[in-house]
């Protein structure tokens, strides 16, 4: 797999598709997946290298398994990489959608959480970190941040952005997001999940996006990570088959 023409790394980020058989089924004329099918092939036609999904990829853990396989085959056939951070919808939690669904085993897919700490891209020289949602409880979406180790760096996160922190705030449990650790993270990028609106957050420092919902944003961010150094963000509209 080589690298974007002229070095130039295009990652496609989405979050918030909530594959399921209820809602978003309804509104996609009963097809569930359709989000996850259009946002992929948006991705492909874009040129995207890495596709990034940013928690709630799923309503629930307690979809069919045919729902769940579906969504797996959708996957396995995008033929791009695909790096998921579960959230508070689908946390990691003792036979979660990931596992049922034989998502974490697919050779194109990382589920952060599942083995390592991090996605690697060697050959792209970048690597992609965030901490999982692991049950469904309170916690710090952007803690602990990981110290560089290749020439880009994206951290994910699934939580509610506030521009300050709050600590032991009455809004808990909301997985709050302030600029400080969004600027703890010295990362390219920081992909966000939990909004439904696609938006810039954060203090200016480092990019800090949420996509949005596919259903409501009607877009993917598209973001360039240049040859010279330079990151451009853009929403590119969905392909809606």
């Amino acid at each position: 797999m080589a690298v974007s023409n002229d070095g130039e790394v295009v990652i496609a980020h989405s979050s918030d598709i909530h594959v399921d058989d209820g809602y978003t089924a309804r509104a996609h004329g009963g097809d569930g997946t359709r989000g996850l099918r259009c946002v992929l092939a948006t991705a492909r036609e874009r040129g995207a290298d890495v596709v990034l999904l940013a928690g709630d990829v799923f309503e629930h853990n307690r979809l069919p398994e045919t729902l769940l396989g579906e969504a797996a085959r959708l996957m396995e056939a995008a033929g791009l990489p695909i790096v998921i951070l579960p959230g508070n919808h689908d946390p990691l939690v003792a036979g979660c959608a990931y596992e049922r669904g034989g998502i974490d085993l697919l050779a194109n897919v990382e589920v952060l959480g599942m083995d390592d700490v991090a996605a690697v891209f060697t050959y792209l020289d970048l690597e992609i970190w965030g901490r999982p949602h692991r049950d469904y409880g309170d916690m710090a979406p952007l803690a602990a941040p990981r110290q560089r180790s290749t020439r880009w760096q994206i951290a994910m996160a699934h939580g509610h952005y506030r521009s300050v922190d709050e600590v032991g705030g009455v809004h808990r449990p909301s997985w709050l997001i302030s600029d400080s650790e969004i600027g703890a993270t010295a990362a390219d990028y920081v992909a966000l999940g939990h909004w439904n609106r696609a938006v810039r957050v954060g203090d200016g420092t480092i990019p800090a996006y949420y996509s949005g919902s596919p259903d409501l944003a009607r877009t993917v961010n598209l973001v360039r990570l240049g040859a010279g150094g330079g990151v451009a963000v853009e929403r590119a509209n969905i392909v809606w088959d």
